[in-house]
């Protein structure tokens, strides 16, 4: 998948999530922050792949992207993984303790739940790409919906930019209309 389909599935989560969860106040600042954090982690496990945006846009990042491609294992292999979500999702635990005192009332564990949410819709979107996803990895076998291969999604194809991107946008107008009211009442009373 794309990055904006990946974009899209980690807001369509973390959408689901938030209506389906039990609500408890939360700051401003930390429905921003858990926001951007969404879609970070939406798109974080394609750091493993030296042409990915995030190595582009830093001044030397093609050289760090092909030394992590190297450290990582190729594209979609440990940073595809369950493993991957949980050591990624500690050092970005890390980061958010660490950096807490600067960033005021943001609720940490919230931005990580969202972060990891994103992480783990862009690996179910990637389960359904012809290579598959090595979910248990160190068994590096690559799990696909579709058992059979020529049924699965390539990257950038007809099918992801006509009828997966297409469907989630139908699917997050449905959703956010059918819990309109609901979504206007979080919004009033648990957003301070």
């Amino acid at each position: 998948m794309i990055a904006r389909t990946h974009d899209l599935a980690a807001i369509t989560a973390l959408g689901l999530a938030a209506l389906l969860a039990p609500a408890h106040a939360i700051s401003l600042s930390t429905l921003i922050f858990a926001i951007i954090a969404n879609l970070v982690g939406g798109i974080i496990p394609d750091i493993d792949q030296p042409t990915a945006p995030f190595w582009r846009n830093l001044p030397i990042g093609n050289i760090f992207g092909k030394i992590f491609n190297k450290m990582s294992g190729g594209h979609r292999f440990m940073t595809h993984s369950i493993l991957g979500v949980a050591v990624i999702g500690y050092i970005f635990f890390v980061i958010l303790n660490f950096i807490s005192p600067i960033i005021g009332s943001v609720e940490v564990n919230v931005v990580w739940w969202a972060f990891i949410i994103g992480m783990l819709s862009h690996l179910i979107m990637d389960t359904f790409n012809k290579e598959g996803v090595p979910w248990l990895l160190p068994i590096s076998i690559k799990i696909g919906f579709l058992p059979i291969k020529a049924l699965r999604v390539e990257t950038d194809s007809w099918v992801e930019n006509w009828v997966i991107f297409p469907g989630l946008v139908m699917f997050n107008c449905c959703l956010y209309l059918v819990n309109y009211q609901y979504i206007l009442h979080l919004l009033r009373t648990m957003v301070v």
